[in-house]
């Protein structure tokens, strides 16, 4: 049996897993599926058509599955869909989808999510993402897998953040963030790559120089527009990394992209990792 604190309130329906274990004051709800060996430390609550993966540990006073803040939403029946082996720190909350965004929010796997964060609405949020500190994601946002968003940071509705992109703390984002890229500012603007966590990735040197020569030709050169680019960089770049970024780029998207700011100096390729 799992091993559930006699304080807890579990309501009859709730799917929880022999191994799961539940602290004091926690509250389930009847639609509630947790996978094995999860850790609801004490006072976590958690509603809705929410599933958890297995190994997630969750925080005193973390919110999940609750209805979704966004006035349009009338009840209809909608989902969270939360990975393997997360963190989730105090005071997160997380919101099921809605009828205007497929009814799914959904989160990957071995993420952290820092006290206070927020995953609204319609999000899809990657693997290994880290939210620190008071992050927001409003709804709609998708956010590729490695990205980290720095503390106080808040991502604007339908914004996508690429993978192994890199928010700085106290940024407000309002345009997609290329794969790769690092951005920061009160508006964020483009500033440079995000070289260190390429190297985290054990990228070979000839990708990493790769994916630098693209961020210049995209983002430095004058002539067509950023799409006609990126259609004409595809074909000397076959690098996985580089044909993704390029793909992202000519993705359908709601926004405009992050772009370096206006006296941005055209970056120096000569000392490439």
């Amino acid at each position: 049996m799992a091993n559930i604190h006699p304080t807890a309130i579990i309501a009859v329906g709730a799917r929880i897993a022999d191994s799961v274990s539940i602290g004091p004051y926690c509250v389930i709800g009847a639609n509630v599926t947790l996978a094995e060996n999860i850790v609801l430390h004490s006072h976590v609550v958690i509603d809705g058509e929410t599933t958890i993966g297995e190994e997630t540990h969750v925080y005193p006073f973390a919110s999940l599955g609750h209805a979704p803040q966004d006035k349009k939403f009338r009840g209809e029946k909608s989902k969270l869909i939360i990975g393997a082996r997360n963190i989730i720190r105090e005071y997160v909350t997380m919101n099921p989808g809605t009828e205007g965004g497929g009814l799914l929010t959904q989160v990957g796997s071995d993420c952290l999510f820092m006290a206070s964060t927020h995953v609204a609405h319609d999000c899809i949020v990657g693997d290994r993402v880290i939210l620190a500190n008071n992050a927001t994601l409003a709804g709609h946002v998708t956010v590729g897998s490695g990205a980290i968003i720095g503390g106080l940071s808040a991502v604007h509705q339908f914004v996508r953040i690429g993978e192994g992109a890199f928010i700085g703390g106290m940024s407000g984002v309002e345009k997609d963030v290329i794969p790769y890229g690092t951005v920061k500012g009160e508006r964020a603007s483009l500033d440079g790559l995000n070289l260190v966590g390429l190297k985290r990735r054990n990228l070979p040197r000839e990708t990493i120089h790769a994916i630098r020569h693209v961020f210049k030709d995209l983002f430095f050169a004058s002539d067509g527009t950023l799409q006609t680019r990126a259609q004409a960089l595809a074909s000397h770049y076959p690098q996985a990394e580089v044909q993704a970024l390029l793909a992202f780029i000519a993705a359908d998207s709601s926004r405009s992209f992050c772009t370096p700011a206006q006296n941005a100096a055209t970056p120096n390729l000569s000392d490439a990792a």
